[in-house]
């Protein structure tokens, strides 16, 4: 390693970490792809699809980089969906616990989370989605409760715990 190496990983950490404290969490979906590819499934030209992406980026409804096109919230809006967040708590009987997790790991949800207290799962699920997930949930053997909160607005969005300077 040379003797810049940390002085440069130093300066690069630096910038790092003001550009998070500078962030703002959201989620989003991004798609994988690359113009000439995504142009080839639609059957359209790479320069066609480049007015319509330069469109839908004006309105704020995609964000689009080398290889990766960002849906805005916004965009999730357009489309009809919902950006708020259902929170589902799930009891599970102990016995039964590794196969409700299993079950869990393939459900159309954002996270899922093992948890410490009453209940042993916490997942957190696109409001939209919450009746097509609690109905899973209800038909698997070891489930012996479910809660269910639908977010209004979020008052703070972080994504570690609050920050003092580096």
């Amino acid at each position: 390693m040379s003797k810049l190496e940390p002085l440069v990983l130093g300066k690069a950490l630096k910038i790092l970490r003001m550009l998070f404290d500078r962030a703002s969490f959201a989620f989003s979906y991004v798609v994988n792809i690359d113009q000439v590819t995504l142009a080839k499934e639609l059957k359209i030209t790479r320069q066609a699809l480049n007015i319509h992406l330069r469109k839908l980026k004006s309105l704020g409804l995609i964000r689009t980089g080398r290889g990766f096109i960002e849906i805005t919230a916004k965009g999730i809006k357009a489309l009809g969906f919902s950006e708020n967040i259902a929170i589902v708590f799930v009891k599970v009987s102990p016995s039964k616990r590794p196969k409700v997790y299993q079950m869990v790991s393939k459900l159309p949800v954002w996270q899922a989370y093992r948890v410490a207290g009453e209940m042993d799962l916490a997942l957190l699920i696109e409001a939209d989605k919450l009746d097509e997930v609690l109905k899973e949930i209800s038909g698997v053997e070891g489930v012996e409760q479910t809660l269910s909160y639908i977010t209004i607005e979020p008052l703070r969005i972080a994504y570690a715990a609050p920050r003092g300077k580096a």
